[in-house]
């Protein structure tokens, strides 16, 4: 197949392999020019290759992988290619990703086996992020339940599953409504209490319900739907920031839909000589600095395009066009 060509000549590989040289020092700031040659890529963006402290304690690169369609379809079952997976899951701590997010209800169980089994013994530095109080009937199902009991069932067979004596951080996956909030979030902080848990967070809440968590247990995380076209949940981002909690957006690039080709995005990528997903990506990271982007796929060189997101540089009145843009598309 003939390799696919940037607008400034470069191949698609060639185009990698310049922005993935050195692996991790994307994430360490050692790449800020790699794509001199280009005129808008001259102003580091603040942030795009930075640290965050997860929980004050838990240092990760803010660029993550969400490890949720290393599975079957539907979220079902196991991956019609496990060696595949197994790939891209050593391939994303190759390239300097320390913080890896799942859950016991992407499977049902597989995603969190395929991690043990991809990366056990753990990297040092490796932060992985696990949920509970989602259940699945079937294939794209999912069914709360918050239960204090479950919960703690869940927790500990997360804990034999991911093979840990604990676990980094451990988010409630939805509120059940049929189940009082400090009830669930009681059952995680007894959890907590007997080293089970390191960190507590939280995903689809609004401001007031991480108020009401934050009186049962402290919540270092969130964890919402989020990106350049959909920022429903805007002031939980910025009750984030205030406080001083990673906001970790899932479907960071727009999910299983995308960001269709045609779109007011799609000239800003070009001009940068960058994919759509891989502005969408660099905009976060820009937008704030606690956020924690969770791309996932089941594409070893899908990865590697993200996570070459992170050595995306623009100019402040870009990134203004490009916030422009977003808001028409």
């Amino acid at each position: 197949m003939q390799e696919e060509r940037a607008d400034n000549g470069l191949t698609r590989r060639t185009f990698l392999g310049m922005t993935l040289a050195g692996g991790a020092t994307l994430f360490a700031g050692g790449s800020a020019r790699i794509l001199a040659a280009t005129p808008a890529l001259t102003t580091k963006s603040p942030g795009t290759s930075s640290v965050w402290r997860l929980g004050g304690d838990l240092p990760v690169h803010r660029l993550g992988f969400g490890a949720m369609r290393l599975t079957g379809e539907g979220i079902w079952g196991w991956p019609a290619d496990r060696d595949n997976a197994l790939k891209v899951l050593r391939r994303a701590v190759e390239l300097g990703v320390n913080l890896i997010d799942t859950a016991d209800a992407y499977g049902p169980e597989v995603n969190e086996l395929l991690i043990a089994e991809a990366l056990y013994p753990y990297p040092k530095e490796l932060v992985i992020a696990t949920k509970g109080g989602n259940t699945r009937p079937g294939p794209s199902q999912w069914v709360p339940n918050g239960r204090p009991e479950y919960l703690k069932g869940c927790v500990d067979k997360s804990l034999k599953r991911l093979r840990r004596e604990r676990i980094d951080l451990y988010q409630l996956h939805r509120i059940d409504p049929k189940v009082p909030m400090e009830e669930s979030l009681g059952a995680l902080k007894e959890m907590q209490d007997a080293g089970k848990i390191r960190h507590v967070g939280l995903s689809e809440v609004a401001p007031e319900e991480i108020e009401r968590a934050r009186k049962v247990v402290p919540i270092v995380s969130v964890q919402n739907q989020y990106n350049i076209t959909n920022r429903k949940w805007e002031r939980t981002l910025v009750y984030c920031e205030k406080e001083r909690l990673g906001f970790m957006p899932w479907s960071p690039i727009g999910g299983s839909r995308g960001l269709r080709e045609g779109e007011a995005l799609e000239a800003a990528a070009r001009d940068n000589h960058a994919t759509v997903a891989q502005l969408a990506l660099a905009w976060l990271l820009h937008r704030s600095s606690v956020m924690l982007p969770i791309p996932g796929t089941s594409s070893v060189a899908h990865l590697e395009e993200n996570v070459a997101a992170a050595a995306l540089t623009l100019t402040p009145t870009e990134w203004q066009k490009i916030d422009a843009l977003a808001n028409q598309a």
